[in-house]
């Protein structure tokens, strides 16, 4: 039997019998607490359907429809940057570029998903595709042919497979993971390179029936030489090759920890008659970038956000207690009319309808806020046992998603953050919020389904543990690898040699690779270094500094100020600039490596330089401002 409603849980996977929470030394009220918090969950979802029902709406986008055999590989290839693989003949230039920058594991998920196309394409007689085999050298083509199955000459993923279905076996004694204490997590080594290295070893999922956040095991991101990266301090350039990176590592990820990817196929949207609700992020934003150029996140939102943390963080039951629905209707009807005119008056709505339409916001957006494409992909995620690698595939999954959503999701969940730091007060702690934030996230009117009898309670469990550490973990979340910013810098040199050789400057190509070998092989003998930093905007002189071992980011802007304190440089633009203390504190200030193998790159304040300017020493520095973005509704 099945319960029906107007929303799905969109294909999210039963969790796996290896990741049920532990039961046992629960104590009643913990429990008593859980129960209510999981009814909170389903309180929510028939308030959803309510609305949902009142208005008679009509899906707004299409259903998904199933992918023949094949299709789901070939779009991926081509959302991985790979399409020329699909074709009989084409230039190699960009997949040999891309290619070249790719893990083993990474290697070998592009391989098994070139070799099922091209089995799909015998199968229904069409000319074969191009042998990946043929593209990285290795094995021979002769080997495949019509109606016989290719056998994989790489060993890892024997390998794989065999601990998969070892581990798929195995009887786990599912202990707690440390709560509450502090581990590594390693962003200097591809997520799948360490998921190969653990599976040769034992493997212990740790218990999941913790819902207090305080508990939780801390993650700590280890800084290396060249520091740590954040969504935001790349350049739009080279944040456009990260997407693509990121799906080849977490496809690689999955295949080793034996998870399906699941995706969607990309659906197309209706238009919507309406300026505010129901109108896709796109558009919204490009409204409002009309009023307010450089806006990241719809003003709509941002208002709710601003009226909520001013007026509803105090409030018990916020997000979790629902306002009138009447009310909240006819309070979006008001807002379509009013927002851009300036006339709303926030301070006269009550916060329970605050929330109320925050989450209908959410809701109404003709395509989920996580994207109808990789929504079973967040699902999926609360089927891999492991914390730190459940992490590693969300970590994976925000790089992926388009700007614009990525934007909007960490600006809801910075408030959602805010209202469990008043846990005391409003008595939502990040177990409720999460639970009640769930089904606005995963359920969607444009994706009707049925959920089945007696999975409701997993279903439900696993969405707010996914929606819960997407709240907590934000930070961690929001950060861009140093191996995926290591494979930017590769795609851009090899881009770059590929563009001299174009221009068949041979003589000057060839000496200038050994120029730069020699050169490159000077910068890592060499224990210090002497270098310019400029400040064209601030100042019309540039900082000569003495480079070390131990120089550091920090360190340059702390000179900077003191100089420009001190020696009274000649001051270009001092509008909003840092004023000079005792301290001498430079956090208005802000170091950017440019040119060479990077486009634009904030660096954090403890970067080595002398360790950077080795990997890139073609590059400027330069000193700006610490560019802000203040609200305004």
């Amino acid at each position: 039997s099945t319960r029906n409603y107007p929303c799905k849980m969109n294909q999210l996977p039963p969790k796996s019998p290896l990741a049920s929470p532990v039961s046992e030394g629960t104590n009643s009220r913990v429990e008593a607490l859980d129960n209510l918090s999981m009814d909170s969950f389903w309180l929510e979802v028939e308030n959803i359907k309510q609305s949902a029902e009142a208005e008679q709406e009509e899906c707004s986008l299409a259903d998904v429809k199933t992918q023949e055999e094949g299709e789901a590989e070939a779009e991926w290839l081509q959302d991985a940057g790979l399409s020329e693989l699909l074709g009989d003949h084409g230039s190699d230039g960009d997949n040999l570029v891309l290619l070249s920058t790719l893990t083993r594991t990474q290697t070998a998920a592009v391989q098994r998903r070139l070799d099922t196309y091209s089995r799909s394409r015998r199968r229904k007689n069409k000319q074969p595709v191009r042998h990946v085999r043929d593209i990285f050298g290795v094995g021979n083509p002769e080997e495949t042919g019509a109606g016989k199955e290719e056998s994989n000459p790489d060993p890892l993923w024997h390998n794989l497979q065999t601990a998969n279905a070892q581990r798929k076996t195995q009887d786990y004694s599912c202990t707690v993971r440390n709560p509450g204490k502090e581990e590594v997590f390693s962003m200097d080594v591809a997520y799948s390179e360490q998921a190969a290295v653990l599976l040769k070893g034992s493997f212990l999922p740790e218990s999941r029936k913790f819902k207090d956040g305080n508990v939780l095991t801390r993650f700590k991101i280890p800084k290396g030489r060249l520091g740590v990266t954040r969504i935001g301090d790349l350049s739009a350039q080279d944040m456009k090759k990260i997407p693509t990176l990121a799906l080849i590592e977490l496809t690689a990820l999955c295949d080793i920890l034996g998870c399906e990817l699941k995706r969607n196929k990309a659906a197309k949207l209706k238009t919507s008659e309406k300026r505010l609700f129901g109108v896709p992020l796109n558009t919204l934003l490009e409204n409002d970038q009309k009023l307010l150029p450089n806006t990241k996140v719809p003003l709509l939102l941002q208002a709710l956000l601003s009226c909520l943390e001013k007026r509803g963080l105090e409030t018990e039951g916020i997000l979790r207690v629902s306002g009138s629905q009447t009310r909240i209707k006819s309070l979006e009807q008001k807002l379509e009319r009013e927002f851009y005119t300036g006339l709303f008056r926030w301070d006269e709505v009550h916060q329970n309808d605050v929330s109320g339409l925050l989450k209908r916001f959410i809701r109404e957006l003709p395509a989920p806020l996580l994207t109808a494409e990789y929504l079973p992909a967040f699902a999926a995620v609360q089927n891999i046992p492991d914390l730190k690698q459940r992490l590693q595939a969300l970590n994976l999954l925000i790089l992926i998603l388009p700007e614009p959503n990525r934007n909007t999701l960490k600006a809801l969940l910075e408030f959602l953050s805010k209202v469990v730091a008043r846990e005391n007060n409003n008595k939502m702690n990040l177990w409720n919020v999460s639970t009640v934030m769930a089904p606005n996230l995963f359920m969607h009117k444009g994706l009707p389904s049925k959920i089945p009898e007696g999975k409701e309670k997993q279903l439900a469990e696993g969405a707010a543990d996914v929606v819960r550490m997407m709240i907590h973990y934000q930070d961690l979340l929001w950060t861009v690898s140093s191996f995926l910013v290591a494979q930017v810098r590769k795609l851009n040199e090899s881009n770059s040699k590929r563009y001299q050789f174009c221009d068949k400057r041979i003589k000057n190509l060839l000496r200038k690779i050994h120029a730069d070998k020699d050169k490159a092989e000077k910068n890592q003998a060499e224990p210090s270094k002497i270098v310019k930093v400029h400040a064209s905007l601030l100042l019309k002189d540039s900082l000569e500094v003495h480079l070390n071992n131990a120089t550091r980011v920090a360190d340059v802007l702390r000179q900077f100020q003191k100089n420009l304190c001190q020696n009274g440089w000649n001051i270009v633009n001092t509008v909003n600039l840092l004023k000079c203390n005792s301290s001498v504190e430079c956090t208005n200030l802000l170091l950017y490596e440019v040119g060479g193998n990077i486009g634009e790159h904030c660096l954090d304040p403890d970067t080595y330089l002398l360790d950077l300017y080795h990997i890139n020493p073609h590059a400027e520095w330069i000193i700006k401002q610490n560019p802000s973005y203040p609200r305004m509704f």
